[in-house]
């Protein structure tokens, strides 16, 4: 019951770090131009940058901590049925998911840092890192997903 529980924390966690990063990104690879039209598009890629970054690093570092909690529980009964059955793909995407999250562990100190540089002399960087993330995040909550639907969690 309390591995489920966290289960779904660490889903919602996920799903509001996806959120952030992916209106970081677009903000970031897509700016608003000067004059444009006050859709939904234009007013989803005009926000304040920096103000993400934090809520990002405190999300990302929470949802790996709660993966972490919980990995031992799918180590024991989903990975093994995963192997049994010799679901080799999904077992090694689930492997890629794991390096992918100590990756986006590793940059995150990058990541706030160039962050917190004023001007525009790290811009690139900054999109660079963002980009990084945003892919991490993305292939870990997907694939997260696929995982969860193939085995279940505790079945």
């Amino acid at each position: 019951m309390l591995m489920t529980a966290l289960l779904i924390v660490h889903g919602l966690v996920a799903v509001a770090l996806l959120g952030a990063v992916t209106h970081q990104a677009a903000a970031v690879w897509w700016p608003v131009r000067a004059g444009a039209g006050g859709n939904f598009v234009d007013r989803f890629r005009a926000v304040s940058l920096k103000s993400y970054v934090n809520a990002i690093v405190v999300l990302y570092l929470a949802t790996a901590l709660l993966g972490a909690i919980i990995y031992t529980h799918y180590t024991i009964s989903a990975r093994i049925a995963i192997i049994q059955l010799q679901l080799w793909k999904p077992y090694g995407l689930f492997e890629i998911k794991e390096h992918f999250a100590a990756i986006g562990l590793a940059t995150l100190p990058a990541y706030w840092y160039f962050w917190r540089q004023p001007g525009t002399d790290y811009a690139r960087v900054r999109a660079m890192l963002t980009a990084i993330l945003t892919f991490i995040v993305w292939w870990n909550f997907l694939i997260g997903h696929i995982l969860n639907n193939i085995r279940g969690f505790g079945s």
